[in-house]
């Protein structure tokens, strides 16, 4: 019987965001207030005011997420038997674990948000889902989009079984999207972001994050952290840095990650942060499991 704690990216913002739990809670209005002196701006007021539009930017979006998913878990006294997160997820989830500090954390999500924005910027791309259809055969078309347009597009995020999310240059994913749709696919759109997220196109975001990577403290973890990148568990330093590097321009194995964690034993599982996404990715991959959330 074990537990595993969960941690959503982007995607899950709302505008009211924290907003009950910073009036009702001194610990989670306390982790609130240090983020601020920490970034040097107000970022509550973007979460709890908005506009929705300034919310929706990318560089004020993963530091929104990530301080609300670790101020809420911190208030939870919990101590999971293993963490991941979804994308920017998995720095909430290293927080969690003890592995890096909430102050390092929150200095290097501010500025991957900062420098995938920008990517997103100069290399014009875009996402799409992909619904009712094998991965392998959204991986085939894919390739197949990529060489008709000579533009990259490629599987960006495993979310739960028949639901693919592909990113890539703009003609290449509607060239995908439009495949898909021709082949059967139950439902194929294109999303509305900033960038072509987990694919070549954030690889200036990658070069300018390197540094910083390289530099951050990292501890041994008090439980398995399962990367996006492998879907596998670790708790080796060295690793954990690999990946956060690794899954800028690599997919989010979101469906492995949760097999993975039920195969080794979590029976369990709690999503904390804004949203009920992850909840519905762990129903959709094992209506069994037993699934919870801290919103």
């Amino acid at each position: 019987m074990s537990t595993a704690y969960l941690f959503p990216g982007q995607g899950s913002q709302f505008v009211g965001m924290g907003a009950d739990h910073y009036e009702s809670n001194t610990s989670f209005k306390a982790t609130f207030d240090s983020a601020n002196d920490i970034l040097g701006f107000d970022l509550t007021s973007i979460m709890f005011d908005g506009p929705e539009e300034s919310l929706k930017q990318t560089e004020f979006t993963q530091p929104a997420i990530f301080l609300h998913s670790v101020a809420l878990f911190s208030t939870l006294e919990a101590k999971p038997d293993m963490v991941a997160g979804h994308s920017l997820g998995e720095f909430s989830a290293l927080v969690a674990s003890g592995a890096v500090s909430f102050e390092d954390a929150l200095r290097i999500v501010r500025k991957r948000g900062q420098l995938m924005q920008k990517a997103g910027s100069d290399n014009p791309g875009t996402m799409a889902a992909v619904i009712g259809m094998d991965d392998e055969v959204v991986e085939l078309l894919c390739k197949e989009a990529s060489e008709a347009t000579g533009k990259e597009v490629v599987a960006a995020n495993y979310n739960c079984p028949g639901q693919l999310v592909i990113s890539g240059y703009v003609e290449a994913v509607e060239k995908a999207v439009e495949m898909a749709s021709e082949r059967g696919a139950r439902m194929a759109k294109l999303l509305p972001v900033s960038g072509a997220f987990h694919s070549s196109l954030m690889q200036p975001a990658l070069d300018g994050l390197r540094s910083e990577l390289e530099q951050l403290n990292i501890s041994v973890p008090n439980c398995p952290i399962y990367s996006n990148y492998t879907a596998q568990p670790t708790s080796d330093i060295e690793e954990i840095r690999s990946n956060l590097l690794n899954q800028l321009l690599n997919p989010v194995r979101w469906t492995q990650t949760l097999l993975n964690m039920m195969e080794n034993g979590a029976t369990s599982f709690v999503e904390v942060g804004p949203g009920k996404v992850l909840q519905g990715l762990v129903k959709r991959t094992n209506r069994k499991a037993e699934i919870s959330g801290h919103q």
